[in-house]
């Protein structure tokens, strides 16, 4: 916005004191335009847009793997309530874009991992809850697309947590979580995923650290990581869907 520079230009302190009149003509203003901004130059909206921008940049920056929809999924942990929509508008005129975008011209580098990878590809437990593993998988049902994000202790080969939602969010793996945490409460467990932005989302960490479980994950293209997973919630889905 160019309207502070109407003011400066016409201060008495200015290098060059230039009529409000002259200096609207120049920059093409209306001086009842310029008034009305002077009596109030910052709108609750922008104020309140500003803060979330900032918010928005912060969390990019922390993770330059967020795009909008995770953004505004982590941003009600900072006290702050914004529509999707608004969110998608902010990020837009900022360039706030994931590092997975798939738009042309974009880089796709790999976010870096939240946690250690504590298990290098050995899926193998001597004993139940020793180690998780969870992934999220897209599946087509007659209603439309649904994510799936299912955790499967590796002693039993079974799930013991799951979540659905038509949206990939990190919502949606706090609650298979959740889920999991509820039906087998256990300190100590590994829980390993990949390096998706759900699973380095403030409200997962934040959920392994209350429980005392430890984060695992895999390294960038490690397909094996997710092959001791998908079948399993394959299933898992034909099951619940």
């Amino acid at each position: 916005m160019m309207y502070p520079q109407v003011p400066d230009l016409a201060a008495k302190d200015a290098r060059i004191r230039v009529p409000v009149a002259v200096a609207c003509r120049v920059l093409r203003f209306s001086t009842q335009g310029i008034y009305m901004w002077l009596r109030n130059p910052v709108t609750d909206r922008d104020w309140s847009d500003a803060h979330l921008t900032n918010a928005a940049v912060d969390l990019h920056a922390e993770d330059p793997g967020y795009g909008y929809r995770f953004i505004s999924d982590e941003l009600p942990a900072l006290g702050i309530t914004a529509s999707e929509r608004r969110v998608w508008r902010l990020c837009s005129q900022q360039r706030l874009w994931s590092t997975f975008s798939k738009k042309r011209g974009l880089n796709r580098k790999a976010s870096p991992p939240v946690h250690d990878d504590l298990v290098e590809r050995l899926f193998t437990a001597t004993r139940l809850n020793q180690l998780w593993l969870t992934d999220v998988t897209e599946h087509w049902t007659d209603e439309g697309k649904l994510y799936l994000c299912a955790i499967k202790d590796v002693r039993s080969d079974k799930i013991v947590g799951y979540s659905i939602d038509d949206r990939m969010k990190a919502s949606l793996a706090v609650a298979a979580l959740n889920y999991a945490i509820k039906a087998r409460p256990h300190a100590g467990t590994i829980v390993h995923s990949d390096r998706g932005s759900q699973f380095r989302s403030r409200a997962f960490v934040k959920t392994l650290a209350e429980n005392g479980m430890k984060g695992s994950m895999g390294r960038v293209g490690a397909c094996a990581d997710n092959a001791a997973m998908e079948s399993r919630s394959s299933r898992c889905c034909k099951r619940t869907c």
